[in-house]
């Protein structure tokens, strides 16, 4: 079974005990968390795709480790000889699908 989610402003296809990556949410290591924005679910007999979400459907999950992604730099240098490097680090939450119920 598996279903599509909307998070962060994002989508993501989840199947029971996948591991990935979302935009940051709050809540600590070992914490449990339900996405209630379920688009589509599939892989039973028929697939139903929600409008815009399935009713009754929920993904649970369990939140893994919450950290930052690797860093993103910017790099600028210009004829004269200045330069300039500018980074970023996204914040991102680790969550591992426990469970879909349509």
């Amino acid at each position: 079974m598996y279903a599509v989610i909307r998070t962060g402003g994002k989508q993501y296809r989840v199947a029971e005990g996948d591991i990935l990556r979302i935009e940051l949410i709050k809540g600590d290591a070992g914490a449990d968390v339900k996405f209630d924005e379920v688009l589509m679910v599939g892989g039973t007999e028929a697939i139903k795709v929600g409008k815009p979400t399935v009713s009754g459907a929920k993904v649970t999950g369990k939140i893994l480790r919450q950290a930052k992604a690797r860093r993103v730099l910017h790099f600028r240098k210009e004829k004269e000889g200045w330069t300039r490097s500018r980074g970023h680090r996204q914040p991102f939450t680790e969550v591992k699908i426990t469970s879909i119920s349509a």
